[in-house]
């Protein structure tokens, strides 16, 4: 299985007794699968099974569910009860001339407990069944095709990859072929920087000292290990493109390590050039992780 995107959108539709009914599915990307789903009066009852196909299918990403109905009687009319609405005006209308306050505004009312009810369907049992069947089987094509154009998404996101990996691997190898210049060059700087303060006074600092001095530089110069582990890197996320499946927190935890690396080159740096190739490195390093919070 290729990579997959946590971005996506589907919608699909069907008859639904005498009407129709459309589920509208999309997401982006998310730390865990978080899902929000908006259904119409009457249909409420269906939440957790449609969880239950989204949770099946899907592993990351936030995901947003509406479902329409359109036409037929699949739904009983709503009615108001008016004496529950009057009960509310009266109490309303007291509360607000003891204390000073506008009078109620209608919808403000109409949003109360008890002020709408909806009338018993006339469906019976089997009808209902069949409906919740009809809608349920529905959504599984919703969420298929969401997962079709997550897949696709995701296809494009393993090119992305692909190519910032190829950056990275790229700009490792200038830095460990800049980074071997390192100690010569510690060499002369400290040369001239020592003839120059000596230039008058008398006295020479002997080579053996030079040396020594120089060794030590050079070991805090060091940035073998960060090459190293560079490398090492880049072949666990190749590795992983090519698992494919749910490998997004894996990608970005080395996203972080990328990051860390590059870091610790830089500031190893002794060299304008090898600082010049780490802070490209960290642009790429951060294309990547950019590209990784995409992936399931």
């Amino acid at each position: 299985m290729g990579l997959q995107s946590m971005t996506g959108f589907a919608r699909v539709s069907g008859p639904l007794g005498q009407g129709e009914c459309i589920f509208e599915v999309k997401s982006v990307n998310g730390r865990g699968l978080e899902i929000r789903m908006r259904l119409p009066n009457g249909f409420e009852r269906l939440e957790r099974a449609l969880r239950d196909v989204a949770g099946k299918r899907l592993k990351r990403g936030n995901l947003q569910i509406q479902m329409n109905v359109l036409g037929g009687e699949t739904v009983a009319p709503p009615r108001i009860d008016g004496e529950t609405l009057r009960q509310y005006l009266d109490l309303a209308r007291d509360l607000a001339a003891a204390n000073g306050l506008e009078a109620p505004r209608i919808e403000a009312l109409m949003s109360l407990p008890g002020v709408i009810a909806r009338a018993e369907s006339s469906r019976d049992a089997d009808e209902e069944e069949g409906q919740d069947a009809a809608c349920i089987a529905l959504f599984e094509q919703a969420v298929e095709a969401l997962h079709g154009a997550r897949a696709a998404e995701g296809r494009h996101l393993e090119a992305a990859l692909a190519t910032h990996l190829d950056d990275i691997e790229r700009l490792t190898g200038a830095a460990e072929a800049q980074a071997a210049t390192q100690p010569a060059a510690l060499r002369d700087r400290l040369s001239a920087q020592l003839a120059d303060l000596l230039k008058d006074k008398a006295g020479q600092v002997s080579a053996e000292r030079l040396a020594q001095e120089v060794a030590l530089l050079a070991v805090k110069a060091d940035v073998r290990e960060e090459i190293d582990r560079l490398r090492a890197h880049v072949a666990e996320a190749r590795k992983l493109l090519k698992q494919g499946d749910g490998v997004g927190r894996r990608l970005d935890f080395l996203a972080q390590e990328f990051n860390r690396e590059a870091n610790t080159l830089c500031s190893k740096s002794t060299d304008v050039e090898l600082t010049r190739l780490g802070l490209d490195l960290k642009t790429s390093v951060d294309r990547l992780r950019e590209q990784v919070q995409n992936v399931e």
